[in-house]
């Protein structure tokens, strides 16, 4: 118990470094720091002391970064959410306390029973994040730690290794600053050690000094941002009022995308500047259907030839089946809708109420959502005509840039540029505006792609490959973004390699497992 009350502490501060690692407070140093926290409050805890520190660290962090899902819906919501996500904290610190051996060293000549420590955290980590992400009802990858790193010098190593392994190498960081301090604590007098304090205190340096190379060193490695480009513009219309009845208004909602889209293209026109190749609105800016209401369409042809180019169009469609899905819409000035792409991944409690009879008990909220949106079947993907050629465009509607599979899955059917259009008027003056223009930005250096990410009411920003967001717009505002963004066709090695990372952490917690029961006994 005693060791439990000591350690509790370092798993608060772990949680609340990782909160402040994450935007919009992007102190992005505290998140090897939060990991090397919790490293040692779990190290030698064993499984149930373990998890239940890493549950601490966990709500430590996602209660704080997780609070913009209880703004309008209650704190239920919320605290289930973190709750949840917390769970699998717990998870990577019963890994870590499991593992870890009671020193970082052995007896010369015995042989190895246990992985290195930072090892161990950097593959308990990753496999803890990876299964968040996917489970339960497709997951939710929402705040890892890769998607901290944003302006980290570390970023450039996400085109390799993807987000699982960046999020293995901070964590790989951490694990060694942790080692650091325990090496450094060794050397206090009365501590018993079968070291000298002269190679504790040469174990302690060499970790730092390993830890500052694994986070500065790929401040080094190429990101390539060339190519030929196309001229985008992206307009954030705004919305009538933040909240849940964002759309009371539809009408006002597509009118003000119209009206920022038309007096961007005066602009450009007053400047002798010529036409866009393509205009993106967001998500939502047309929820009023405009292939089934005359009026809406009409609107939209009028912004569409006005601009000379075509629009991607958010917009909510209902099919033949009276099925509702959440869409782009590829919208030519003289034909209308040329393509469509539904979203694959609805996000559970929010598009779609999974076991709606038994969560109702818990709370009469499900009810706010009268109908069930339903995904689309194929990858998200259009050709888009433009002055130059045709444009592969790759598109993410809302949460869907924060699950790998989906982006890669657009680069891997040509996306040679990327479009995220999103909603974030149901979450107000929060972080999570934030927090997914971070996601966008590691996505533009991960898959080696320029990002068009563009909301209703903001952030929204143009990303080039290399990860810098220009034109960065506050929350609640009108804005027209114009950007020339470089195309890319290459598949950057983290593409390439997909869920690799995650299967290598994997085999190594499976082979720390092996060892740890195959470890001779104490005589």
């Amino acid at each position: 118990m005693r060791r439990l009350l000591l350690a509790l502490p370092l798993a608060i501060g772990a949680g609340l470094a990782l909160w402040l690692s994450w935007p919009d407070h992007d102190v992005w140093w505290l998140g090897p720091v939060g990991i090397a926290l919790l490293a040692l409050a779990t190290h030698g805890a064993g499984t149930r002391r373990g998890f239940l520190l890493g549950i601490v660290t966990g709500l430590a962090a996602y209660l704080p970064a997780l609070h913009w899902s209880g703004i309008y819906v209650g704190d239920l919501p919320w605290v289930a959410l973190s709750v949840l996500q917390a769970l699998y904290v717990g998870i990577t610190g019963a890994l870590c306390g499991l593992l870890s051996a009671p020193g970082d060293t052995r007896p010369r000549g015995r042989v190895p029973h246990r992985l290195p420590y930072p090892v161990v955290v950097a593959a308990a980590w990753a496999v803890g994040e990876w299964l968040r992400s996917t489970t339960p009802f497709g997951g939710f990858p929402w705040i890892k730690i890769a998607f901290g790193m944003a302006d980290a010098p570390i970023l450039p190593l996400v085109r390799y290794v993807g987000t699982p392994g960046l999020t293995a190498a901070v964590a790989l960081v951490g694990g060694l600053l942790a080692v650091a301090v325990r090496q450094a604590l060794a050397t206090r007098p009365g501590r018993r050690s079968p070291l000298t304090p002269v190679r504790h205190t040469a174990l302690s340096l060499g970790s730092l000094l390993a830890a500052a190379a694994l986070m500065w060193g790929p401040a080094l490695l190429p990101v390539p941002t060339d190519g030929r480009t196309v001229d985008v513009l992206a307009i954030q219309g705004n919305v009538p009022r933040a909240g849940l009845d964002f759309n009371a208004e539809r009408r006002q909602v597509l009118d003000n995308h119209v009206g920022v889209t038309v007096e961007a293209i005066r602009s450009r026109t007053a400047a002798g500047t010529q036409r866009p190749d393509l205009v993106v609105w967001p998500e939502n800016a047309s929820d009023i259907d405009p292939v089934r209401n005359a009026d809406a369409g009409q609107a939209i042809t009028y912004a569409a030839r006005t601009a000379q180019a075509p629009i991607l169009v958010g917009t909510l469609r209902t099919d033949d089946q009276a099925r509702i899905k959440n869409t782009t819409l590829l919208w030519d000035a003289d034909r209308g809708p040329v393509a469509d792409y539904a979203k694959r991944h609805p996000v559970p409690f929010a598009e779609y109420i999974p076991y709606r009879s038994f969560f109702r008990h818990f709370s009469d909220k499900v009810d706010l959502l009268t109908h069930d949106f339903t995904a689309g079947d194929t990858v998200g993907v259009m050709d888009v005509p433009t002055r130059a050629g045709a444009v592969r465009v790759g598109l993410g509607i809302c949460f869907e840039v924060a699950y790998d599979d989906l982006m890669r899955d657009a680069v891997h059917h040509g996306g040679q540029i990327l479009a995220v259009q999103t909603n974030n008027a149901t979450f107000g003056y929060s972080d999570e505006s934030y927090q997914q223009l971070a996601i966008s930005r590691i996505r533009a250096v991960e898959l080696g792609r320029s990002v068009v990410h563009v909301s209703t009411v903001g952030a929204s920003a143009m990303i080039t490959p290399d990860g810098v967001a220009h034109d960065r717009t506050g929350l609640f505002t009108a804005a027209a973004l114009d950007a020339h963004l470089p195309l890319r066709s290459e598949l950057t090695p983290a593409a390439r390699i997909g869920d690799l990372p995650v299967w290598v952490c994997v085999a190594l917690l499976t082979l720390g497992l092996a060892l740890r029961l195959r470890r001779p006994r104490r005589h």
